[in-house]
């Protein structure tokens, strides 16, 4: 059975890249380029991955003092070509390390590096000076640092934790004492719901028994009227005309 292993591939944002301070004092050329190959590279970090910028800014000072083994300081030769005919130039390193000993160094750290656009990005982060002085002070001192930031950061974090399990572990007791709370509300809500409810009919009874007697009371007393007074104006025509006839009747007798 075949496993297959996933690949590591960090994000961009992962990447952390720290400033090296190198000094080239007494030291051996190529075993001083080694080191800052390492460095550029980011070999000497887990993270380190061949396709991305994952290593770090070196600083070489005192580039000057650098030394080389055997009889290179007289018979290496630095050559490059204009690629015009006959302009090849040739300079002897005793001459390179008069005029320009920072162009020792980065020649020997660029034939270490990877022959691509990656390896001439890496080339950039490469600072070298003659003398003991650099402008990078700022960036190596942030770079000491940031372990320190990253520690304040880490510390925060488990303070963060611990107090949100205590609030944890006290959110259950109030959680507790919550429903007694709520159920006692309940309970005088309903209390009072009741009350309210029992005095709102006895108000409210007696003024419905008033209206209905009201009418009742009318009622009755209307139709009274209206029959007295029907049967009087009935009565009345009936009682004159036999008056009437029982006059003439007798007038004529």
């Amino acid at each position: 059975m075949v496993t297959k292993l996933k690949h590591y591939n960090p994000r961009i944002s992962e990447l952390v890249n720290d400033w090296q301070v190198l000094d080239a004092s007494g030291q051996i050329l190529g075993r001083l380029a080694t080191q800052v190959a390492t460095f550029l590279m980011g070999k000497h970090k887990p993270s380190y991955v061949p396709h991305m910028l994952t290593g770090d800014f070196v600083v070489v000072i005192n580039a000057s003092q650098i030394k080389v083994t055997g009889l290179k300081a007289e018979q290496k030769i630095y050559k490059r070509h204009s690629q015009y005919p006959g302009n090849l130039k040739e300079i002897p390193y005793s001459r390179m390390q008069e005029r320009q000993p920072e162009r020792i160094i980065e020649l020997a750290v660029k034939g270490m590096l990877p022959k691509n656009k990656l390896g001439r990005q890496m080339l950039t982060r490469l600072k070298v000076y003659a003398g003991a002085e650099h402008p990078h002070s700022a960036q190596i001192l942030g770079s000491e640092r940031r372990e320190e930031r990253e520690a304040a950061v880490v510390a925060k974090a488990e303070a963060a934790a611990v107090e949100a399990a205590k609030a944890t572990a006290k959110k259950p007791a109030a959680k507790k004492a919550a429903p007694k709370a709520e159920a006692a509300v309940t309970e005088a809500v309903a209390t009072e719901a009741v009350e309210a409810a029992e005095a709102a009919p006895k108000k409210k009874a007696p003024a419905k028994k008033a209206a209905a007697k009201k009418p009742a009371a009318k009622k009755p007393a209307a139709k009274k009227a209206t029959a007295a007074k029907n049967p009087a104006a009935k009565k009345k025509p009936a009682a004159k005309k036999p008056a009437a006839k029982a006059a003439s009747d007798s007038g004529e007798k």
